[in-house]
């Protein structure tokens, strides 16, 4: 099933090269694929246009998130720390997330994307029975929010604007020698 897109995404994608565009939408249609229906929030942060995705729309819910550099994009697993990792592809060192790096279509078109999904969903579940929490009753659909725009933002250069424009301005002050010359 082919999920449609917010315009309020695709906005915040055009900043950045159309190969990590396509990837950044061909992995959200792989997520929506394996998670729908589901809570999807999105962010156009500071660094980076990340995509949360879980049963509630509470960030402590979220199970994965994709987000969008400039020269690739991570799907991220957000207690991927514990999850299983049996092809040793899972990348992060920190106490709780671990992402795969998609750089190229055909990391995209990698089987084991989907078994870690459906992996990082069964153990959400698995956890939420051992603490005894209620399960959250899933939404009839995808449920897509802008919850964040980030005023300031650091984004790859438009590749839509010509070289010249897109290279940085010397900021070099004259010396005063070259002042004295005129």
């Amino acid at each position: 099933m082919r999920y449609s897109t917010p315009k309020e995404l695709i906005e915040f994608l055009k900043s950045y090269d159309p190969a990590i565009r396509k990837l950044a939408l061909g992995l959200r249609q792989l997520v929506l694929e394996e998670m729908a229906p589901c809570h999807e929030n999105i962010y156009d942060a500071y660094s980076a246009v990340a995509i949360g995705y879980g049963p509630t729309d509470r960030m402590r819910d979220g199970i994965c998130h994709i987000a969008v550099y400039g020269s690739h994009v991570n799907l991220g697993f957000n207690f991927g720390a514990s999850l299983a990792d049996p092809d040793g592809i899972l990348e992060g060192s920190g106490n709780q997330i671990r992402h795969i790096s998609i750089r190229t279509a055909e990391d995209l078109a990698r089987s084991e994307l989907r078994s870690y999904l459906n992996r990082a969903c069964r153990v959400a579940l698995e956890d939420a029975h051992k603490l005894g929490e209620p399960l959250p009753q899933k939404p009839k659909s995808v449920i897509s929010v802008v919850k964040a725009i980030y005023p300031k933002k650091r984004r790859p250069k438009s590749v839509h604007e010509p070289k010249a424009a897109r290279r940085k301005k010397s900021t070099r002050r004259k010396t005063d020698v070259e002042n004295s010359r005129g």
